[in-house]
């Protein structure tokens, strides 16, 4: 059996980097960690390619030389998607299907598919293998139960060129104990963290590593504390593993705000490598906090959490939300406020928008509220629903949010103010990507770029240089990642 595995392209984005991936001449930001896994889980004497869209093109002959097509999808990527099923179906290429966007809306894709694959692939894909070799393979294959992680494999990374890649990844947890309503990761995951054994993430590491990748590693969890216990068993082995492999990777991932809380937590992450955190800080409006059921946010001076997480060696990236019915016209004020006195540089600021099946979308549709099908980047800009206040007013005011945070002034006066408080647990060594990115920033921000970001270029180097050496590769790559966050921004 011919399989290839196909990835659809993503549109440029806040988190695509297209803009940056230049810098270090790379293709894209991540791999298909999900379809990489789905390939493990394949029959083993079957032949399977995989094609990603996002740093090649897909040719007619890999399709016509595959028996059946399968793609994994999020939602944003729905475009792409939308084209490669045309060509499939051109060539009468039979199409398994699952993924995030699958599972959001199966019933726009009953006809266009041949079958799709919902719920997690440990469950659902062993059921569609048994029934295609007893030749009666069903149109959709469903779970009603969440599988253990025990079940998931080491991902065949031998099926892409690691090299076009940013950043790797790995997964430990599924699942988050906490119900905001804008987020469906509970729908898709449910609400108890299910977690893999330390053995079997020291294995997927070890597996990348053995690869020859040094660098960043970026562990996808959607909240990687959702299950603290479990975690802090798991840090002490990784931190073993790390000292004993002279620490070859750096860690990012996302997790809570009431990480702030827990000082053994902290002190065992940024022992372990992970500099890096994602969190939800959405708004500085308790009433919104509040209207999202975002508990963990609420009652807790955010900014105190964010610089007691710098100092302790993570950076922050934060998301930020405008749109909710709370919200009034004072709020683009003070969401620009709220990430100037944090210094979260990379400051992901999104409208409001539902996803399909989620406590939001169930809400506005009882309400009347919803009008289109959401697009899956809550950064372009688009709402689907009717919002309480003005919609023209919410996307100016959300618009002139992003053009401020990321212009020159502004952003560099961020990077300045995150320096000044990040101390990280250990100096890197210099990568061919970070020397790359240094000469190329020269010429791009330092020399082609216009005036007010050419003159915050050279001062931002020369502060650096002068009180914040051991950081210098830091600010440039935050230096670099303006640069794109300045373009996204423009396309607003």
């Amino acid at each position: 059996m011919n399989i290839l595995l196909l990835y659809p392209e993503y549109p440029l984005t806040f988190w695509s980097f297209d803009y940056a991936l230049k810098f270090i001449s790379k293709k894209a930001a991540y791999p298909p960690l999900g379809l990489l896994t789905v390939a493990a889980m394949l029959p083993k004497d079957w032949e399977v390619r995989l094609t990603d869209l996002n740093i090649e093109k897909l040719k007619d002959q890999d399709l016509e030389w595959a028996d059946y097509v399968m793609i994994s999808a999020m939602l944003v990527q729905k475009e792409s998607v939308h084209s490669i099923l045309q060509r499939c179906s051109s060539l009468g290429k039979k199409v398994v299907a699952g993924g995030p966007l699958f599972n959001g809306t199966p019933e726009e894709y009953l006809d266009q598919v041949d079958h799709l694959i919902l719920n997690e692939a440990e469950i659902t894909l062993p059921l569609f293998l048994a029934d295609l070799e007893k030749g009666n393979p069903q149109k959709v294959y469903r779970a009603d139960s969440y599988p253990e992680l025990s079940m998931t494999p080491i991902p065949r990374w031998d099926l892409i060129k690691v090299k076009k890649y940013a950043t790797l990844m790995v997964q430990c947890s599924r699942g988050c104990p906490y119900d905001c309503e804008f987020c469906d990761i509970t729908t898709l995951y449910g609400r108890k963290p299910r977690v893999k054994e330390a053995g079997q993430l020291i294995a997927e590491l070890q597996a990348i590593y053995d690869m020859g990748w040094r660098g960043t590693v970026f562990i996808v969890d959607d909240n990687f504390i959702g299950n603290k216990l479990k975690i802090k068993k798991i840090l002490p082995i990784l931190i073993e593993w790390m000292e004993n492999h002279q620490y070859p990777f750096r860690f990012t991932t996302e997790a809570s705000i009431n990480l702030a809380d827990d000082d053994e937590l902290i002190e065992l992450m940024a022992e372990a490598a992970f500099d890096t955190v994602f969190i939800g800080l959405e708004t500085p409006n308790e009433e919104s906090l509040l209207e999202c059921a975002k508990i963990q946010n609420r009652g807790r001076d955010m900014i105190a959490a964010i610089k007691k997480l710098q100092e302790a060696g993570i950076q922050v990236l934060g998301g930020y939300i405008v749109g909710f019915d709370s919200d009034d016209e004072g709020i683009f004020h003070r969401q620009i406020k709220f990430i100037q006195e944090s210094g979260v540089v990379t400051a992901m600021v999104g409208l409001l928008n539902a996803l399909p099946k989620t406590k939001l979308w169930k809400r506005l549709m009882a309400e009347d509220r919803l009008q289109l099908d959401t697009t899956g980047n809550n950064t372009d800009g688009t709402i689907n629903f009717v919002p309480k206040m003005d919609e023209s007013m919410l996307i100016n005011g959300y618009r002139n949010i992003v053009r401020t945070i990321y212009s020159p002034r502004y952003y560099y006066r961020r990077v300045c103010n995150f320096l000044q408080h990040y101390q990280p647990r250990r100096s890197w060594e210099v990568q061919r990507d970070d020397i790359k990115a240094f000469f190329k920033s020269i010429f791009y921000l330092g020399i082609v770029g216009n005036g007010a970001s050419q003159w915050y270029y050279w001062k931002m180097l020369g502060k650096s240089i002068l009180f914040h050496r051991s950081l210098f590769p830091d600010a440039v790559k935050l230096m670099v990642f303006g640069y794109h966050f300045r373009k996204v921004a423009k396309k607003l």
